[in-house]
């Protein structure tokens, strides 16, 4: 019995000086030894079981992945004094673990020194460039619609020589530069959002704005005159329709004036004296009323019939 609890103890103190003694190193990692206080010269980069002495050695895990590094919005100005805001990322990575850790211990320290190198360059970019270049990628010509095509007809203003991926190259060739004192490599840096300050953004609305309310006015304009050529093309229209019609009745008026005095020629010739009387009727039907007081002389020709009537 007291052979099996010996036996059990030196297995026990067996473990506990193996998982003293050594540790495991993964695909995604790497390892440095710090013994007593100091790192030791060889880092430890390939997986699996690895040694180290108890009570003594301190094992440091770093991470050998590509890890993501994303900027602060900053105020920046540009070559051409247009102050905007810029915000970047990169993609970046520890290739040496030892120089890592002497220069900045861990990643919170190289996330902060990554956001002086990378900060710094992006400023002394930009500042080396038109706003133009930092917005625009190509100088592929804009598609105009028919409304703006007056207020950009002159695109000579819009061209770029180097554009915004050459900009955020040269920012990645300046801080790439920088980086391996501190044990990192910078893969990749992108310009993620950028934006006009406050003050400028106004300006920015208020052309955009006028703009509109010019082209507004100018489609007014254009509504104005279509609509006057309308109303003077309806007019133009009434007025031969008109002029046609009074055309028309006047035709239609003579050849009625024109019936009317061959039917009393024509009864005038068969009856003259008759046609006489009755005409003289008609007149007095238009001319006297009820209350009507006529004074004839005895040769009227109106009398003349009173006369042979009486």
């Amino acid at each position: 019995m007291r052979g099996l609890i010996a036996i059990a103890l030196v297995v026990v103190v067996a473990l506990i000086a193996a998982s003293s003694t050594l540790f495991v190193v993964t695909e995604k990692d790497q390892v440095i030894i710090i013994r007593l206080g100091k790192a030791l010269p060889e880092p430890i980069t390939e997986p699996g079981l690895h040694m180290r002495v108890p009570l003594i050695d301190k094992v440091r895990l770093f991470d050998k992945r590509w890890l993501e590094w994303d900027g602060d919005r900053n105020e920046m100005p540009t070559k051409d004094k247009k102050y905007i805001f810029v915000d970047s990322y990169a993609r970046w990575r520890i290739t040496d673990p030892l120089l890592f850790y002497q220069r900045v211990r861990d990643e919170r320290g190289a996330q902060s020194r990554l956001d002086d190198i990378i900060d710094g360059a992006t400023r002394n970019t930009i500042a080396a460039y038109d706003l133009i270049e930092v917005v625009r990628t190509t100088d592929r010509p804009f598609e105009v619609t028919g409304e703006l095509a007056e207020l950009v007809s002159d695109q000579s203003e819009f061209q770029i020589q180097y554009g915004r991926d050459h900009i955020a190259e040269e920012i990645l060739r300046k801080a790439a530069a920088i980086t391996p004192e501190y044990g990192i490599e910078l893969a990749d840096v992108r310009l993620k959002r950028l934006d006009y300050i406050e003050s400028v953004r106004q300006k920015v609305y208020d052309r955009m704005i006028a703009e509109r309310k010019r082209i507004a006015e100018k489609n007014r304009s254009e509504g104005q005159g279509h609509a006057a050529e309308i109303r003077g093309e309806m007019e133009r229209e009434l007025k031969r329709i008109r002029s046609e019609a009074f055309r028309k009745t006047q035709e239609l008026k003579g050849a009625a004036d024109a019936e009317a005095a061959a039917i009393y020629a024509n009864a005038y010739s068969k009856d003259a004296e008759l046609y006489a009387f009755l005409r003289t009727l008609e007149t007095w039907e238009k001319t006297l009323g009820e209350d009507t007081q006529l004074l004839l002389s005895t040769d009227s020709e109106m009398f003349r019939y009173l006369k042979k009537a009486r």
